[in-house]
């Protein structure tokens, strides 16, 4: 659900031409300097795509700039209504308390600008996808399908199983959580890139149980002769770099970075921001 600071756009449609609300796009921020490089990446393919709208990168932590700088230009600018994004694939504390605080911090310094969180990004089918092609790209005897187009975004091209090709497995790696339940809404990943896939597939995460290896024990023990590992992460960085450690000798693909679907997931996000609030005044 969407969380609004100030009152209401009213039911007038908001104009598309350069006066829609600007996009502050918020990734969570890493020590490791490829995080920001990637999201920036990430950021600035989001921005061209709607070149009349005005598209803003914050972290949460660590990498700069922070929420509350872009919150300040933005406003110096004379902008009065921000939808906010969150470049985050799971609804935990950051989505739920740290980002609505820095948000109400942010509307008591401003209070003339409309801030709106939208829904994170999730495990959004576009997003399954989009791991699905970063999974085909690695050396493995794939054939490499076409980019998920944003036209076509929950079909991409199933990755073949038969002619040996099951002996192929893939060790879903994400970030992990002290919340069971999260975990298990996460193992819901591994499953969904199952059918989209046709190959086996195995959860694992980078801070708690189950670890990487005993998700390849898991997938051997299913009949897994090679195994990738698909990495649930926007973008690289320590945690990535811990799977590596922990299996060098698996084929790893690419973080989802910069491509067509995550572009298209954010600007979903952003409009269904604007439609909800449309609804509700109407």
């Amino acid at each position: 659900m969407t969380r609004s600071l100030v009152p209401s756009r009213g039911a007038v449609p908001v104009p598309r031409g350069g006066g829609g609300p600007a996009l502050i796009a918020v990734a969570h921020g890493s020590r490791d300097p490829r995080s920001a490089t990637t999201m920036a990446a990430v950021v600035a393919s989001v921005a061209a795509s709607r070149p009349d709208l005005t598209v803003r990168l914050a972290f949460l932590d660590l990498s700069a700039p922070s929420l509350d700088q872009v919150v300040d230009e933005l406003a110096a600018l004379g902008h009065r209504d921000v939808i906010v994004v969150p470049l985050l694939l799971g609804n935990a504390f950051h989505a739920r308390v740290d980002l609505p605080a820095l948000l109400a911090e942010s509307a008591n310094r401003h209070p003339l600008v409309r801030l709106t969180q939208t829904e994170v990004l999730g495990a959004d089918s576009r997003l399954i996808a989009a791991l699905a092609d970063r999974v085909a790209g690695v050396s493995v005897g794939f054939p490499v399908p076409e980019p998920v187009s944003m036209h076509r975004p929950t079909t991409p091209a199933a990755l073949p199983h038969e002619s040996g090709r099951a002996a192929v497995g893939v060790a879903v790696a994400a970030v992990g959580s002290r919340d069971e339940s999260a975990n298990r809404r996460t193992a819901a990943v591994a499953r969904r890139l199952a059918v989209t896939t046709g190959l086996r597939t195995e959860i694992c995460f980078a801070t708690v149980e189950p670890s990487i290896n005993a998700a390849v024990d898991r997938l051997h023990a299913r009949g897994v002769e090679q195994v990738v590992v698909a990495p649930w992460f926007l973008a690289p960085g320590l945690l990535t770099d811990r799977l590596l450690h922990h299996a060098p000798r698996l084929v790893h693909a690419d973080v989802i970075g910069p491509h067509p679907a995550l572009t298209e997931v954010i600007w979903s996000r952003y409009d269904a921001a604007i439609a909800t609030d449309l609804e509700l005044s109407a």
